[in-house]
């Protein structure tokens, strides 16, 4: 899954579409470093059929308003003379919308002047690097000239790799940000419990779901679905713990019964989120907003909103842990509980607020992680992000929020950045393995600190 919609448009802006587009397919159509006009490109599929003719840029861009599967064709007949496709296997090619709001799309070209479209960091080749435009795919770049993988394609100005690195970083902070806001609630309930929670990234899930049957099945607006959402998730949160982990702690149940139980809590969960809103994808009906070129880098109007609001609320959490009684109680009991309780703090009643504030924050990341990733909701959205929540926590340093934050953004940059030098599919294997390669030098984590075992 690719956060953001970011991508980078390569030295032009791409034509505007409709406001209530919730996916755009998009390129740039050059032979060599000359843009082609007037070259039509059609998409199909889903009851839509619309087409689009390059500008004086070589760019074109078509908007479709449900997720699922279209076909995006380019019409021969309308390349100038002496230029052909590469292939006619790239006359027309088969794209399912998936977490990008952006999809770029290649046609590779043949000319007599050994020309061509091309894609930056594909696989190398003659005559121009070819590849498809995939999730999180940029427009496509001029090719020409051998490729190195990994690189930019000679023929590719050096400005464009460095709006693709751009468009990336941007895409990887906001993507970070937003699990922040998760693993900050993971790391709370753990420092707080010593309770690694596998059910977490439901709590993310739910607020998705909320989010979408208040805004597109109630239809009710947007302020209120967000207020409604955010109070749903707290009593979630709470009824975790007054449901099933208070009476666990009670009981002095062990930590890896427990642990079992969490797994247990997410599966029960996932299928039940299922069985309500079916195994689809699900399009909001809150629109994104229109697409904003900010130089090099193709934004919409959500991707700011979430990312703003994501800054806003880290804040307030950190002011809170730092300021408020309450957030100093949170914090001697993440540090010592039994200490914490001879001081006066009631231990129970903190960790029933952590519950509900880790609820709350996941939720409200949720909310903005639908709306981030092209306005839709999947039924195990947040067990697609889990795996990762967890990375960011231990490679901030378990038990600490500060951490937590610092290893979400650590995570959703290299996640991002690493598509500039392998496939789109394995990004989030190389933000694991950054993990290990943190924890073999400093195993309590960047923010963590060291411990005596024993």
């Amino acid at each position: 899954m690719v956060a953001g919609g970011v991508s980078a448009a390569t030295a032009a802006d791409l034509p505007s579409t409709e406001a209530t587009d919730q996916f755009i397919f998009q390129g740039i159509i050059r032979d060599g470093a000359d843009p082609l006009e007037g070259v039509e490109v059609t998409v199909s599929g889903n009851g839509v059929e619309e087409t689009a003719a390059t500008d004086d840029t070589g760019a074109w861009s078509i908007g479709v308003a449900e997720p699922g599967t279209y076909t995006v064709s380019l019409d021969p007949a309308t390349l100038p003379d002496g230029i052909t496709l590469r292939s006619a296997e790239f006359e027309s090619r088969e794209f399912t919308t998936a977490s990008t709001s952006q999809i770029g799309v290649l046609f590779p070209l043949d000319s007599a002047g050994g020309g061509g479209g091309g894609g930056t960091g594909g696989d190398s080749g003659t005559g121009g690097n070819t590849g498809t435009g995939g999730e999180g795919g940029e427009p496509a770049a001029p090719g020409g000239g051998t490729g190195e993988p990994g690189s930019a394609a000679a023929g590719t100005t050096t400005n464009d790799f460095w709006s693709t690195v751009l468009a990336r970083t941007i895409s990887g902070l906001g993507f970070g940000l937003l699990m922040a806001l998760g693993a900050i609630g993971i790391t709370l309930i753990y420092g707080t419990t010593g309770v690694s929670n596998f059910a977490h990234g439901e709590l993310l899930t739910f607020g998705g779901v909320v989010f979408y049957a208040t805004t597109t099945l109630i239809n009710w607006p947007v302020w209120v679905a967000v207020i409604v959402t955010l109070v749903a998730s707290a009593a979630f949160g709470w009824m975790h713990d007054w449901g099933i982990f208070k009476p666990l702690r009670r009981r002095n149940v062990g930590l890896v019964q427990v642990l079992i139980v969490t797994i247990g809590l997410s599966i029960a969960l996932r299928y039940l989120f299922q069985f309500l809103i079916g195994g689809g994808i699900l399009g909001l009906s809150v629109p994104r907003g229109d697409v904003i070129t900010l130089g090099p880098v193709i934004m919409t109007t959500a991707d700011i909103v979430s990312m703003s609001v994501a800054i806003v609320v880290l804040v307030a959490v950190g002011l809170f842990l730092t300021r408020t009684r309450i957030g100093k109680a949170t914090r001697a009991v993440s540090d010592n509980s039994s200490l914490a309780a001879s001081s006066g703090i009631d231990v129970d009643k903190v960790i029933r607020i952590v519950w509900v504030l880790g609820a709350l924050l996941t939720g409200g990341s949720g909310i903005l992680y639908t709306y981030f990733i092209g306005a839709n909701i999947k039924w195990d959205v947040g067990f697609t992000v889990l795996l990762l929540l967890f990375a960011s926590v231990t490679l901030g340093g378990l038990g600490s929020a500060f951490g937590a934050l610092v290893g979400a953004v650590i995570v959703g940059l290299v996640t991002e950045l690493s598509t500039l030098f392998i496939a789109a599919d394995l990004r989030y294997a190389v933000a694991l393995l950054v993990l290990i390669l943190v924890l073999l030098f400093r195993p309590q984590g960047i923010l963590g600190r060291k411990e005596r075992v024993g």
